[in-house]
């Protein structure tokens, strides 16, 4: 068996982001902890409406992670509690790969069924890759390379690429990678849309749970499907209402109402949750990281030199200090942590905010106008446009600050007249391999290239690295990356979760694959 075990991410990256976990501090608050369910109902919430539908050929957000993630299975995944990337079987029990890595074979599981109550077996591999083309969504580049497709049976599958893919694993087991379906719910409730409306409400899956509520706006469900193949899952039911307020969130959390926080607490919050014995609390190893992006299409950023003028201003140092105390150091690489070695793509930062001084004493007053952006559901770039706000405005800049939703900002992808100058966001890549991230972020139709700043240099090099993988093209890509000045990597930054101290298997249910989310089973109460 081939398997690309990702050794170039775990080199040196461990000893950066390890798996930790602790009860909290004794020094600060405590009290007595809140009780455990009997009811075996988990109490979570999403701070902002995902934004898009819970369709894994669809969906290509943060928030909302969970619900694909325990309502769908894809034929591999990363391993949970584990503080590096290494894949596992899911539907297929068996993987290989080809020397040229064009074709990869699968032997698949036996005994699933989905929860339409279809049996799994090798068809539904070919159907469900094929609607993820058809609709043609943001990761749909990963089924794009796809020659064909045949079975051996009804539990082998061989794929065959068009050229060759280093990490074709590695983008199967995506928390975005293709998701298998069953072909007679496809079939069944097509319609003109390839399923899309019927997915908004429904799930096709093979998950632990089914979805059960998908109200826009206001609340989310899942409940334990009785056929899963694996293990029986503790939590019967798992209520998500959407608490778009961080402070109500919290205040529901610490009376009990709310089982775990899982992402987007402000750093206020973290600090106060580290010294608070009452809570337990995880800061988790993943691939999250928080960039900034400069607009290349608008006003004076059009100029490369003034993009680059604009990032030495940022005092890199003081975001981190100020905003991620406990749960994040400064970006070394223009990728994030747990796609490349740390000896390649580095980040080469110059705080000197002389030269921008310079271009806005030669600007007229109503040139010298930017706006930064956010996005509403992170409370932490809120704090990081506040602070870059005061530092452009000191080089003499007119600056405004406004918060976007998620739906809005994935509207700017090939569309950026819409969007602000500046752009702060908490992002990760695809998958921990370098071209997930790359071809995402710089390439000219990447998912998340929200500013639509690219480079040829920059395409070139990922092309030579994906057929072998090879880490110094990726390198060159991000040196060209950081060159267009659209850029900056500000923080890698560890998930931290909060938990009531009964919630048992945090670690476990995490993979750093999936920021923002656990792997529901694998959760239980003690």
């Amino acid at each position: 068996m081939k398997k690309r075990l990702l050794a170039i991410a775990a080199v040196g990256t461990a000893a950066v982001l390890t798996l930790s976990s602790c009860g909290g501090s004794n020094s600060g608050g405590g009290g007595t902890p809140n009780p455990a369910p009997t009811d075996k109902v988990l109490h979570l919430s999403f701070l902002q409406d995902p934004g898009q539908p819970p369709d894994p050929d669809v969906y290509y957000a943060g928030q909302g992670l969970l619900l694909t993630t325990n309502l769908y299975e894809g034929l591999l995944q990363f391993k949970g509690g584990e503080a590096k990337a290494e894949l596992e079987p899911l539907l297929a029990t068996e993987y290989t790969a080809s020397p040229d890595n064009k074709v990869f074979t699968f032997k698949l599981r036996e005994g699933v069924k989905f929860h339409d109550g279809t049996p799994f077996k090798s068809d539904a591999i070919k159907a469900s890759f094929d609607r993820r083309l058809a609709v043609n969504g943001g990761p749909a580049y990963m089924v794009k390379d796809i020659d064909s497709i045949t079975t051996q049976g009804d539990y082998g599958v061989t794929i065959t690429l068009k050229s060759p893919n280093s990490e074709f694993f590695d983008e199967l087991a995506s928390a975005y990678g293709p998701r298998i379906m069953s072909p007679t719910g496809l079939q069944k409730n097509g319609g003109s849309d390839f399923a899309q409306n019927y997915l908004t409400t429904h799930d096709l899956g093979t998950g632990p749970y089914t979805l059960t509520d998908a109200q826009v706006g206001s609340h989310y469900g899942m409940a334990s499907f009785p056929d899963y193949w694996g293990p029986k899952p503790y939590f019967e039911k798992v209520d998500i209402p959407v608490i778009t307020d961080s402070s109500a969130q919290q205040l529901q959390f610490n009376n009990g109402q709310l089982s775990v926080i899982l992402h987007d607490l402000p750093s206020s919050a973290v600090e106060q949750y580290i010294n608070n014995s009452k809570y337990s609390h995880y800061s988790l190893p993943t691939m999250m990281a928080n960039f900034i992006y400069i607009n290349p299409t608008k006003g004076m950023m059009k100029d490369q030199a003034t993009r680059t003028a604009v990032m030495n201003t940022i005092d890199v140092d003081q975001l981190v200090k100020q905003t991620y105390f406990g749960r994040g150091k400064v970006g070394a690489q223009m990728y994030p942590p747990y796609t490349l070695a740390t000896d390649y793509g580095k980040q080469v930062l110059k705080h000197d905010p002389s030269a921008l001084t310079k271009i806005a004493a030669g600007l007229p007053a109503d040139q010298k106008s930017v706006t930064i952006g956010y996005d509403t559901s992170n409370p932490d770039n809120q704090l990081i446009t506040n602070l870059i706000q005061t530092q452009l405005a000191a080089a003499g800049l007119t600056v405004k600050v406004q918060g976007y939703p998620t739906s809005e900002i994935y509207g700017w992808v090939g569309n950026a007249a819409a969007a602000p100058e500046i752009f702060a966001n908490l992002v990760w890549p695809d998958a921990p391999s370098p071209y997930t991230w790359g071809h995402i972020s710089w390439d000219p139709d990447g998912g998340i290239n929200y500013l639509s700043c690219s480079s040829p240099k920059v395409t070139a090099a990922l092309a030579q690295g994906l057929p072998n993988g090879a880490p110094q093209p990726y390198s060159d890509a991000g040196a060209a990356a950081q060159e267009t000045g659209c850029w900056l990597n500000v923080a890698d930054i560890d998930d931290f979760m909060v938990a009531q101290p009964w919630l048992k298997g945090v670690e476990q249910a995490h993979a750093v694959s999936n920021p923002n989310s656990l792997r529901i089973a694998a959760l239980s109460v003690g």
